[in-house]
């Protein structure tokens, strides 16, 4: 749990910073938009210190992001794509497995099949 928890709290603290500099912000100014002061900012990039719901939503709202993309990974290693394509694959596998059904019922139904 405590590595979950890690990795969500380096995700934010890249995140943070990746948008901050795309938005073309030092860490001063950023700070200086959320009314935090500019150690807890670098600490917060830093990963070195967790952040409040209300910081939280003052960050997102001074980056112009929404707050979910935050805790979003930037990039996804070969294990985590290869999952989520197996888990995409099913899923689709799922709709289509329901839709055959779906379609065979109404042929059935007018006695199409």
């Amino acid at each position: 749990m405590a590595e979950k928890a890690l990795v969500i709290r380096k995700t934010l603290a890249a995140n943070i910073k990746r948008f901050r500099e795309a938005e073309g912000l030092t860490q001063e100014t950023l700070a200086e938009k959320t009314g935090i002061s500019a150690p807890m900012m670098c600490d917060i990039e830093g990963c070195r210190t967790w952040i409040s719901d209300k910081t939280l939503a003052s960050l997102s709202a001074a980056l112009k992001v929404e707050t979910y993309r935050l805790f979003i990974p930037d990039k996804m290693g070969n294990d985590d794509a290869t999952l989520l394509a197996r888990e995409i694959t099913q899923e689709f596998l799922n709709i289509q497995q329901v839709y055959n059904n779906d379609i065979e019922n109404i042929l059935k139904k007018r006695g199409l099949c």
